[in-house]
């Protein structure tokens, strides 16, 4: 990612955000909450991703797309985790 941290947190923030709309927990999140899914859900997805063979994303587009997979796999496991997938 071409900007450092600054992209990590934008980035993550974004994929965090759209993650929680997906898997409809929006309402318990926060941005603070967002961004450190995102951030964690970026490199579990980078993880995820390597094992089917698509490797690093080196576009800021590849990069949103893999954190955003990130997070809503890392979504669906804290929910199954704390019991907190109802809607």
């Amino acid at each position: 990612m071409p900007w450092g941290i600054l992209g990590w947190i934008i980035i993550g923030g974004l994929a965090g955000w759209v993650a929680s709309k997906i898997m409809n927990k929006d309402e318990q999140m926060g941005a603070i909450a967002n961004i450190v899914v995102g951030i964690i859900g970026a490199l579990l997805g980078g993880w995820v991703l390597s094992f089917v063979g698509l490797g690093e994303r080196e576009t800021v587009i590849g990069s949103f797309f893999t954190a955003l997979i990130g997070a809503v796999i890392l979504l669906f496991i804290l929910g199954a985790v704390l019991g907190r997938n109802r809607r």
